[in-house]
């Protein structure tokens, strides 16, 4: 990696109306998951993943139009309901991907868990700003669950 690329990190914070437990569930449970993950518009049809420690998973999204495809990845970290690390890859990738770290820090507080998400580091700036978007509505998305189990 050079020295270009290294700051290439997304950082995003948000704070969810359910305690980490419920939150972490959301977070890796398929039937959970299908509910929220992707950019606004865009389903899951498909979410299998082994959660432990050197464990993979596999997404299949479907945007609003056009052909479905996959990421994928491998778990790093899991430490119940606090902290997930894993890879992020998309099959089928563009010249401008790399395969990502996602780090997921749960705490708690006051109004339910503050999470915090770091990915990266990114090859371009453009692919930085395509995740934060997707993960942007994908929070947002998250959120809204998250109040409606209050």
């Amino acid at each position: 990696m050079n020295a270009e690329t290294a700051g290439l990190v997304l950082n995003l914070e948000c704070t969810l109306p359910a305690p980490p437990e419920g939150i972490f569930r959301m977070l890796t449970e398929p039937s959970e998951l299908v509910k929220w993950w992707g950019p606004h518009g865009f389903t899951i049809p498909s979410a299998e993943l082994n959660l432990a420690e050197g464990g993979r998973y596999r997404f299949r999204m479907a945007p609003p139009e056009g052909e479905p495809f996959h990421l994928s990845g491998e778990f790093l970290e899991i430490d119940p309901p606090f902290r997930l690390v894993y890879t992020f890859r998309w099959e089928e990738p563009t010249p401008d991907d790399r395969d990502t770290v996602v780090d997921l820090s749960l705490q708690t507080a006051d109004d339910g868990t503050r999470l915090a998400l770091s990915q990266g580091p990114f090859l371009t700036e453009e692919r930085l700003e395509l995740h934060r978007g997707g993960w942007t509505d994908s929070l947002e998305k998250l959120q809204a669950l998250a109040g409606g189990r209050g």
